[in-house]
């Protein structure tokens, strides 16, 4: 038992041209989102660029901060320890002279 199946031979080849152009429309439409993807891919590089620059400008300034508050901050701990160092020497000494350690 076999099956025929008769048909035109033009409405199949309009169909498949029908199927065809809806491809190639999908396919125009891809072609231009990803040209906009890439253009906005650009701009987003460029932004992030430019934040980078002003980023590494303010990180620089903010290292030279921190490089003069580490110097004051070395220098007020030299000069505490010797204002420490000269407390416990005039404690000690008006120990001695109240003990009677030292003359006159």
């Amino acid at each position: 038992m076999s099956i025929q199946i008769e048909s035109d031979l033009k409405e199949i080849l309009g169909k498949f041209d029908q199927k065809l152009d809806k491809l190639d429309s999908k396919l125009d439409r891809l072609t231009d989102e990803v040209v906009e993807l890439k253009v906005g891919q650009a701009r987003l590089e460029g932004k992030i660029e430019a934040l980078d620059e002003r980023l590494s400008g303010k990180i620089d300034a903010l290292d030279a901060t921190v490089n003069r508050l580490d110097k004051r901050v070395t220098n007020q701990e030299f000069t505490n320890r010797g204002v420490f160092v000269g407390l416990i020497l005039v404690i000690l000494g008006g120990a001695a002279k109240f003990f009677g350690f030292m003359g006159n």
